[in-house]
């Protein structure tokens, strides 16, 4: 089964362009330059509320809907840009994502006196201090660097008015629930702050955090009844483990410009799928934990500039990882944590596109799809691997495509190629020839013949389930009577050998009375 991917969305009815709110003039020259013409979803319900009176605020929606633009603009709005000290905080779970929020309230800030500067662990602490000491408006960090920079004293929060939890429900997967509420307890002795919370998903501890730190909040949910945007199209093949590695190859190939990333579930899995994947040919490299921060922004660059168009990662690894027109997210293992497939999907589908969330569920972790789709009220739809006389078609229609492609400039011309074709002999053995034994000659060479696979395996029935339950009872009973039979019989494996040596209680009682005078003490030896 082939799946495809449409290039575009249909506008929605309920579009709202962003001529219709209120901003100023150097925003608005800001956002035309970025290209934003109507608003997200969460952009149309966060905008009115956070540019209106200071209140504190609770945003749920899926990764990638737009939160920054949400609130970084009324951010901007209502800043001092002639106080120098810092006046907001935005915290956030990994170092790409504060760089990426850094970047973006700096282009959407471009027409307005104010800074904003990223902090985080990784990087050099000398540019931050001067940065800090020079005077920025607006401090997009990490928990840890900030809780590092406000014990040192470089950080200071007298003028600050607005804190913002941007992936609050990351954060707390991550582990930074102390610091964070450290840095809110911090954050809390300015007069008239205001927190901004945005969050996937609603846990337990953010709920608690929102209860102790936020004062009467105004809240907006979008999607409510789907977690998952409908941008988002998800599938999962039914495979065993060890054909993982083949169908993965077959879903990379059915799709011309794949461009995605893929999860799994540990990072020996990431190194050992890299390794299969680039020995295929494939333009692959993975990102996991233990990577310098070096190596991970180089890699991001090789990405973000397709010269490397498959990364696989483990979810703590891509956390923070926001790469425009990703075509496929694929899930080679399942999360543990299904909150964690919500973020994982939502990196596709985003910007009036459609993307495509593919999973490789086996025997074992079939029941997590129900669960999936109950947590996320979508529906995964299950498919077919493509087959081989699919594979096959594609790659045909590939090469008559760039056959019939035009010649590129820099190509060899025809008078070149026919002086080639004299001298090496290649005319004498096509004349030789007809047409269609050229053309064959050609694709047997250009296509390998595909390796067998194995079917499919069924959905389990009631009968077999039933069965397969039986003989699990048989064998256990077949364990229980062999263990009684060793008792009976001296010589089976399970009988206790008898000791030679006769029982002595006298014996027995002086090396009890021993060992209860070492543990209890003389005082309470005899008594036990």
């Amino acid at each position: 089964m082939i799946i495809t991917k449409n290039t575009s969305l249909s506008p929605e009815t309920n579009t709202v362009s962003f001529d219709q709110f209120s901003f100023s003039n150097e925003i608005k020259k800001a956002i035309s330059e970025m290209g934003f013409t109507s608003a997200t979803p969460i952009q149309q319900e966060a905008l009115p509320i956070l540019l209106g009176e200071p209140t504190d605020f609770l945003g749920l929606a899926a990764t990638g809907t737009g939160k920054t633009a949400a609130f970084g603009i009324p951010l901007l709005e209502k800043l001092d840009p002639k106080n120098k000290d810092v006046q907001a905080l935005i915290l956030c779970p990994t170092r790409e994502l504060a760089k990426q929020v850094a970047e973006q309230m700096n282009l959407l800030a471009r027409y307005k006196r104010t800074k904003t500067l990223a902090i985080y662990g990784g990087s050099d602490y000398s540019g931050q201090l001067r940065a800090l000491r020079d005077g920025v408006s607006i401090v997009v960090g990490t928990p840890g660097r900030i809780i590092d920079h406000l014990e040192r004293g470089t950080l200071t929060l007298n003028s600050l008015k607005t804190v913002i939890l941007d992936e609050a429900d990351e954060m707390i997967s991550m582990g930074f629930k102390e610091d964070i509420e450290a840095i809110l307890e911090r954050a809390s002795e300015s007069e008239r702050l205001n927190t901004w919370l945005f969050s996937a998903t609603m846990g337990r501890e953010i709920r608690k955090i929102a209860d102790h730190f936020l004062d009467e909040p105004q809240q907006i949910q979008i999607n409510k009844t789907e977690m998952v945007t409908s941008a988002v199209k998800q599938y999962f093949y039914a495979v065993r483990e060890e054909e993982k590695p083949d169908v993965l190859g077959r879903l990379i190939d059915q799709v011309p410009g794949f461009y995605g990333l893929i999860f799994c579930q540990t990072k020996a899995l990431v190194i050992e799928l890299t390794q299969t994947l680039k020995s295929k040919g494939y333009l692959a490299d993975c990102l996991h934990g233990d990577m310098e921060q070096n190596a991970r922004e180089r890699m991001m660059k090789a990405f973000k500039a397709k010269t490397m168009t498959i990364l696989i990662c483990t979810d703590v690894a891509s956390r923070g990882i926001d790469v425009k027109d990703l075509t496929h997210v694929i899930n080679y293992s399942l999360p543990r944590e299904l909150d964690l497939y919500v973020h994982r999907i939502g990196r596709t589908g985003r910007g009036g596109k459609e993307g495509l969330a593919l999973s490789l569920v086996t025997p074992s972790h079939m029941n997590l799809v129900k669960k999936i789709e109950q947590m996320t009220k979508s529906k995964m739809t299950r498919a077919q691997v493509p087959s081989d006389a699919e594979l096959l078609n594609l790659k045909v229609d590939k090469l008559l495509n760039d056959f019939n492609a035009p010649i590129a400039q820099d190509a060899l011309g025809a008078s070149e190629i026919e002086k080639l074709m004299n001298s090496s002999g290649w005319k004498d053995v096509i004349e030789t020839m007809t047409k269609e034994e050229i053309i064959g000659r050609f694709l047997s060479r250009q296509l390998k013949a595909p390796k067998p696979r194995a079917p499919e395996f069924p959905p389990l029935r009631a009968d077999k389930r039933r069965a397969f339950m039986n003989r699990q009872e048989t064998r256990k009973e077949g364990y229980k009577e062999s263990y009684k039979d060793g008792h009976k019989d001296r010589g089976a494996p399970f009988a206790r050998k008898k000791s030679k040596v006769p029982f002595d209680k006298a014996t027995y009682d002086l090396k009890k009375a021993d060992r209860n005078r070492k543990r209890f003490g003389a005082k309470h030896a005899e008594s036990r």
